[in-house]
């Protein structure tokens, strides 16, 4: 078959017996992550760098096959940044920034997604998922090497679980037979058919949109197709109702044709079908291997709670979004971000277990706005009646000719990282004239600081960032340290320091989660307002 001439799939953890198969009675484990896709392996990654003992059991040996995910956001280049892999993605990645829609034979407009300068990530990298995977292992690896309690069990497939309340036990299937543990907590990261969601009678709700998509990955060499991001409404081919061209590593080009939903799938996915498709869109003449192909539907739905005692589900496992837009692994890295410090506090004694409850608040709240996004997208590129096709085809007249509407175009509008404006872990906005960007709840920008950037500085701790401010080396509130990063506005070359995280103000003083969510600001240093904020920040107040 034409798909397994590139699968792009690594055999990371071949299945080794663990000490726990000949254990009398169950091991216990502090956490057990259950699924070794992108998220499962960043959680491992994430708790193992705090000294957590951390388990992730999955049924395969290493990453799967196909491209699957394949864009990558500048947010979650900064996680992996902070994770110490962030370099290889960025430079075996595809980078882009610009995209470009047409509807029919013309190009409506194109836009930047990172206009401003003054960031160590672009916007997206196009790469593999496999590729993804891999060097999030390769850093467990090398995290392991340094003493990181990470254990990765392949083809160790969990069949039963149950919750005991303080604890859950799991019930695992491998090639020497069956055996138990049991888990404080348990991280189901086991993707969009979760089985540890079924096993506990849990289940989405939300959409599933009435269309169909195929993906079909050609490598090829091409000077035809610049690396952006290209979608056509309504194709001059004529192989689907819409049609969307990226770039990604080793010559391989993703193609994704909207096909419409009362399809033969297996008649779609015969290799003459497909090369008429794609013969159609590039020509007879150009040369081409199909490496890969599939067929998803758009599915917007989400799990009510993420957080069920002491089972937390992250990824496609607790949400899902269409794939136009990049949200799937994305929002997923931000679930990891967002739990595994908190998860850290609570296991080391210094944030109580409501602590957790956070997560579901600030996350759900994240998947709500992709699932809004994703949606309109959706609504956007597949109209459901005459009068909103009529609609949005003169969206797309008017965008070629006037700025005002372009924003209204909705070919997938990319991922952003999400702003937990008014949830209960953010303190004080008191920063006269501070810039919205920055504002409590928000993601940290980057900004050029000497030979490097401001999110190098900020790390994985809770940080008291000072700018033209005189705040103490270190707080201590409850056994948790907050570390200074003190800077002045002469080292500050660019301007986008100050641009960022000053706006009107001549001095400020912000304080930083471990997930670089800003907490709090201030106009100048206030010991009492920085200890109240902590303890809002970690769920004590």
């Amino acid at each position: 078959m034409f798909q397994d001439r590139y699968t792009l799939a690594f055999k990371l953890y071949p299945y080794a017996k663990s000490a726990d198969q000949d254990a009398d009675t169950p091991v216990r484990h502090p956490v057990v992550v259950v699924g070794g896709g992108p998220i499962g392996l960043a959680t491992a990654l994430d708790l193992g760098r705090q000294g957590i003992p951390v388990v992730l059991l999955d049924d395969h040996e290493g990453v799967g096959v196909g491209s699957r995910a394949i864009c990558f956001s500048k947010r979650t280049l900064e996680i992996a940044d902070r994770y110490g892999c962030g370099a290889p993605m960025l430079d075996k990645g595809v980078v882009w920034n610009v995209g470009k829609v047409f509807h029919d034979d013309r190009q409506v407009y194109d836009f930047n997604l990172l206009p401003e300068d003054g960031h160590r990530n672009p916007a997206f990298i196009n790469l593999q998922q496999p590729y993804f995977e891999r060097f999030l292992f390769e850093q467990i690896v090398a995290e392991q090497e340094n003493g990181a309690p990470i254990d990765i069990r392949g083809k160790n497939r969990v069949d039963a679980m149950t919750d005991q309340g303080d604890h859950v036990t799991l019930n695992i299937t491998t090639p020497d037979g069956p055996y138990t543990i049991t888990a404080d907590w348990l991280i189901a990261c086991d993707g969009a058919s979760s089985p540890l969601r079924a096993m506990m009678g849990l289940d989405f709700d939300g959409r599933v949109f009435q269309d169909s998509f195929l993906i079909a990955d050609i490598r090829m060499t091409s000077k035809s197709f610049p690396t952006e991001r290209w979608f056509w409404f309504e194709p001059w081919f004529k192989s689907g109702a819409s049609t969307l061209l990226h770039k990604q590593p080793d010559d391989v080009w993703r193609i994704d044709f909207q096909i419409g939903w009362d399809v033969d799938r297996k008649e779609e996915l015969k290799e003459d079908n497909i090369r008429a498709r794609i013969d159609a869109m590039l020509g007879d003449d150009v040369e081409y291997d199909i490496v890969w192909s599939s067929i998803y539907t758009f599915q917007c739905r989400r799990m009510k709670e993420f957080r069920h005692g002491r089972v937390i589900f992250a990824g496609d496992a607790a949400h899902q979004v269409s794939p136009f837009g990049a949200r799937g692994a994305n929002s997923g890295m931000q679930d990891v971000d967002n739990l595994g410090w908190k998860l850290g506090l609570v296991l080391n004694g210094t944030a109580p277990e409501t602590l957790l409850d956070s997560y579901h608040e600030e996350r759900s709240y994240g998947a709500d706005e992709n699932i809004l996004n994703s949606t309109r997208s959706t609504d956007f590129i597949t109209p459901k009646s005459k009068i909103s096709h009529i609609f949005r085809n003169a969206v797309l007249d008017l965008a070629e000719h006037h700025a005002f509407a372009r924003p209204i175009v909705n070919s997938g509008r990319l991922s952003l990282p999400c702003t937990y404006d008014g949830l209960s872990l953010n303190g004080a906005d008191d920063l006269t004239g501070g810039p919205a960007r920055t504002r409590p709840g928000s993601p940290c920008p980057d900004a050029p600081l000497g030979d490097g950037f401001l999110l190098d500085h900020l790390g994985n701790d809770f940080v008291l960032l000072a700018i033209n401010a005189d705040v103490p080396a270190q707080i201590t509130e409850d056994g948790i340290p907050i570390r200074r990063v003190a800077l002045a506005t002469p080292e500050d070359a660019t301007g986008a320091l100050a641009e960022r995280y000053l706006g009107t103000a001549t001095a400020a003083v912000y304080l930083i989660r471990p997930d670089q969510h800003v907490v709090a600001r201030w106009d100048g240093f206030d010991e009492t307002a920085v200890r109240r904020a902590l303890r809002t920040a970690c769920g004590k107040d």
